[in-house]
């Protein structure tokens, strides 16, 4: 009897004891998995969802990026503090940012005008450095903005550690022309791809799928015409 008793403590424990290994390893896959998710988001790539029109036709309402963390700094997990510089904002980035005014917001605008440049608009053209930029992407869709005093905007010289930034749907985007300059730090990243885009389970855009968002360098950087000074 006591055998018996002893043959079933014996494997009631080994089963306790596989139970236990399972629910460990199971943890441990679980843990590390948890551990690789927050280094990837605070180091390599974030996503995020796109929820107004501001940067229409570029940026469709549905449409989820990924955002690339160490383009321009490596920074302190969850924080806005740069351990490592490196790369620069370049016109024509398009990029994700701690709203200034509120910076537990985040916003995606594209960068306009660097440290040094001279901006200026007239009637919904913008000038830097004197020439006027050329800008396929961008979309004009009223006779004057929905935001007031943003069709016109006398010159300014972008500080040092800041940019300018406008959205590609001039008419409907509230960006530096409202709010004034991005500071660097605010900077979370860099889009990157569309990886999923849909307007719901009916309208999945199959076609925006896998575009990457880089810059048309032979237009923010080459494409540039002489200033007619206004009288």
């Amino acid at each position: 009897m006591l055998a018996y008793i002893a043959a079933d403590i014996v494997t009631a424990g080994n089963a306790y004891m596989k139970q236990r290994n399972i629910f460990w390893e199971y943890s441990e896959i679980l843990i590390v998995a948890i551990v690789l998710a927050l280094i990837i988001r605070a180091f390599l790539v974030q996503a995020y969802k796109i929820p107004s029109g501001s940067m229409l036709e570029t940026l469709q309402i549905g449409d989820y990026l990924l955002v690339t963390r160490f383009n321009y700094d490596i920074k302190v997990p969850f924080s806005d503090i740069s351990i490592i510089n490196t790369g620069d904002p370049e016109r024509g980035d398009i990029i994700v940012f701690r709203y200034p005014e509120d910076t537990s917001q985040n916003y995606i605008k594209r960068v306009v005008g660097l440290p040094g440049d001279t901006i200026e608009i007239r009637e919904k053209q913008l000038f830097r450095n004197g020439k006027a930029v050329v800008e396929p992407y961008s979309q004009f869709t009223r006779p004057w903005s929905r935001i007031t005093g943003i069709d016109n905007y006398n010159q300014v010289i972008v500080p040092e550690n800041k940019l300018f930034v406008m959205g590609d749907n001039r008419d409907e985007s509230a960006d530096s022309r409202a709010w004034g300059f991005v500071p660097r730090e605010n900077i979370q990243g860099k889009a990157w791809i569309i990886y999923w885009s849909w307007e719901g389970f009916s309208n999945i855009r199959w076609n925006r799928i896998g575009t990457f968002l880089y810059p048309d360098k032979s237009i923010t950087e080459a494409d540039l015409q002489p200033s007619t000074q206004s009288s």
